[in-house]
């Protein structure tokens, strides 16, 4: 057994980010922690590996005990056999150059005979999918593929406990399902214990045997996915769904759900789609036969995409697809092998973004990468926020009031690189987004967003398509492109698999279905949408997004 007895973590005279945290994970227990952004999920996971307090400040008190013993003296090297910990950021992680290599680091720290590590390279190759990955350089992998081959150097190992703090957030739908399927198997077959944070919980609640939600104050409400979800400010739509119709018990996964809504919601009529408006050739961006190569792959080959004023479009694959090798030579900061790109310029004229300067380009095609707080250079949250005011001749305080629509309460004096993941996050988008460039261009935005976090930046992606910009998000979260997208461009090796509206291009393949869809079926996708029909049966929804 591995506890947290009594964790209490304060920095300077600020009110406490933990408070008095009991927690314990059994053997063979895979334990689900949950909350809204920035309430200190991370915080509370990295207090297992030693990474807090020793590399965050504050200060800690209390216990963390292993099997009744005390390590809470133990710096993290001393720790690594007994708690494996996988970051937000795997890339971070990384100290070698090729996949095996990786994998096989940990374990030359810990002095393994070579033979053993051998073995055990090839056994989590094989475990998590990625023996064809083998001899590649980890700076050519797409992120999902990263993320995979962080926890494949942690698993090697053999650690008592696998910590990690939102695994799937780089993942594909299939690729996460791998992955969790992986853990549970770990969790089921070999007795690991498992303490993981994610925010897309309708991946991971069916998994789970608890889960320990954070509720704001510091302190920690522990106990049965069920009966923590019933009240819990954050919950994956099947919970919601649920909760809405009144169902007990409530139901925790697809086919529990599918079960109670047969009898009640199949003589619903299908919602009816609402047309887009016709698109205008001169506005919005247009790009035709695009092609990127890296070195000899083709990334992206001939893609022809349009992207209308007003409009939201999504843009889905698996990992390596080629979505974000698009999106920037979309953007035009990095160089397409073949292809033509139009917008509309800061004079009002049909140009290629590759041939403006910096700053026109940002004024013209704003985009939010993968990395977001790449983009963060000044020392406080303050100062990004004036600086970017300014920058796009905005009234002072725009910016802030944007970040606080999608993570309220951010304190404006720290250092943004000390904000969570999804903190900086929110703080790049308000940054890119009080410009309001004609296009946006949003590279996996929802990664380290809550359900509310989500539908904040939801109402922002619609308001600023309904003043006229186009909006393309590449996205891994089909819940929320549910929610946002109007149409949905699949792609799958560097090409366009199949494109058009959300409820038809989700409704026709099972790996990017919302949870409704596959509860309800006939094309709903969204909570709101069930429930609407569901109070007014014989009126058919619409497809517009409330």
């Amino acid at each position: 057994m591995i506890e947290l007895r009594g964790i209490t973590l304060t920095y300077d005279d600020g009110p406490p980010v933990l408070s008095g945290v009991d927690l314990a994970v059994d053997e063979g227990e895979l334990v689900l922690v949950a909350g809204r952004t920035g309430v200190g999920k991370s915080t509370l996971l990295g207090v297992l590996p030693g990474l807090v307090p020793r590399f965050t400040g504050g200060t800690l008190t209390g216990d963390v005990l292993v099997d009744g013993r005390s390590v809470i003296e133990l710096p993290p090297r001393e720790r690594a056999h007994l708690v494996g910990y996988v970051g937000q950021d795997p890339v971070a992680g990384f100290v070698t150059d090729t996949v095996a290599d990786e994998l096989a680091y940990g374990m030359e720290q810990l002095g393994l005979p070579p033979a053993t590590m051998r073995r055990r390279v090839e056994e989590t190759l094989d475990l998590l999918g990625i023996a064809d990955l083998r001899d590649r350089d980890l700076r050519t992998l797409s992120g999902g593929q990263q993320q995979r081959v962080a926890i494949g150097a942690v698993l090697a190992v053999h650690p008592r406990l696998l910590v990690l703090d939102e695994p799937t957030s780089a993942l594909d739908p299939t690729a996460a399902e791998e992955v969790l399927a992986t853990l549970t198997r770990l969790v089921h077959d070999v007795g690991l214990s498992v303490l993981l944070a994610e925010h897309r919980l309708e991946r991971v609640v069916p998994f789970a045997d608890r889960i320990c939600l954070l509720t704001g104050d510091g302190g920690v409400h522990v106990g049965d996915p069920a009966d923590v979800l019933r009240t819990s400010p954050v919950a994956p739509p099947i919970v919601e769904l649920g909760r809405a119709l009144g169902w007990e018990p409530l139901p925790l996964t697809v086919r529990e759900a599918r079960r109670r809504a047969r009898p009640t919601l199949s003589a619903l009529r299908p919602p009816v789609d609402v047309p887009e408006p016709p698109a205008e050739p001169d506005h919005g961006l247009s790009a035709s036969r695009v092609t990127v190569v890296h070195g000899r792959h083709v990334a992206v080959r001939e893609v022809d995409l349009d992207l209308p004023a007003g409009s939201v479009t999504a843009l889905m694959g698996r990992n390596g697809a080629g979505k974000s090798s698009l999106i920037w030579a979309l953007q035009g900061s990095r160089r397409r092998y073949a292809g033509t790109v139009a917008v509309t310029g800061p004079r009002g004229d049909r140009v290629d973004p590759a041939r403006l300067s910096a700053d026109e380009r940002v004024r013209a095609v704003g985009l939010v990468p993968q990395s977001a707080a790449d983009l963060l250079y000044l020392e406080t949250v303050d100062d990004e926020c004036a600086a970017a005011d300014a920058g796009s001749v905005r009234e002072p305080g725009t910016c802030r009031a944007l970040l606080a629509r999608m993570v309220p309460d951010v304190d404006g004096t720290l250092h943004p690189r000390d904000l969570s993941e999804g903190q900086r996050l929110a703080l790049v988008l308000a940054i890119v987004l009080v410009a309001e460039p004609p296009v946006v261009l949003l590279d996996e935005p929802t990664r380290g967003l809550d359900y509310p976090a989500k539908e904040a930046l939801a109402v922002t992606l619609a308001d600023l398509a309904a003043r006229g910009r186009a909006v393309l998000v590449a996205s891994h979260d089909v819940e929320f492109v549910a929610r946002v997208a109007g149409r949905v461009v699949v792609m799958a090796e560097g090409e366009v698999l199949s494109a058009g509206p959300v409820r038809r291009v989700l409704a026709e393949s099972p790996s990017f279905a919302p949870q409704v869809s596959k509860i309800v079926g006939g094309g709903w996708l969204r909570v709101d949408e069930v429930v609407a029909a569901a109070a007014a049966p014989d009126r058919p929804a619409t497809g517009e997004a409330s």
